[in-house]
C-alpha cells in the first residue's frame, strides 16, 4: 500500500523504483518506507496549512470570500433552474403569482 502512495506523490520515481526492488529482496522495512511516505506528504501539505494558518487570522475576509461565493452559486443555480424549466415548458413559481 505504501508504494501505492509513493508512486501517487513521490517525484523522484527512480529512488522508488530502487526501493521497490530493495523490498522485494528484503531487508527494508515498511517503516522506512512509512516515514519517506509522511515526509513527502508533510512537505507537500505545508504550505496548504501555513495559508489555512494566515486565513485563520482573518475570518471577515474568509467569511466575505463564502458570501460571496454563495451569491454566485444561487445566481448560476436560479439561471440553470429557468432554463430547465423554460426547456421543460414550465413556469416559475414567481411567474404564477
Amino acid at each position: 500500500m505504501v508504494f501505492t502512495y509513493l508512486d501517487a506523490f513521490d517525484p523522484n520515481t527512480e529512488e522508488v523504483k530502487a526501493l521497490k526492488a530493495h523490498y522485494q529482496q528484503g531487508g527494508l522495512g515498511d517503516m522506512v518506507l512509512k516515514r519517506r511516505i509522511e515526509g513527502i506528504l508533510q512537505d507537500m501539505l505545508a504550505p496548504i496549512r501555513a495559508r489555512r494558518e494566515e486565513l485563520a487570522k482573518d475570518p471577515d475576509y474568509v467569511f466575505d470570500i463564502l458570501r460571496q461565493g454563495t451569491a454566485k452559486a444561487r445566481a448560476l443555480t436560479q439561471q440553470t433552474l429557468d432554463e430547465v424549466r423554460d426547456a421543460l415548458g414550465m413556469f416559475s413559481f414567481e411567474a404564477r403569482r
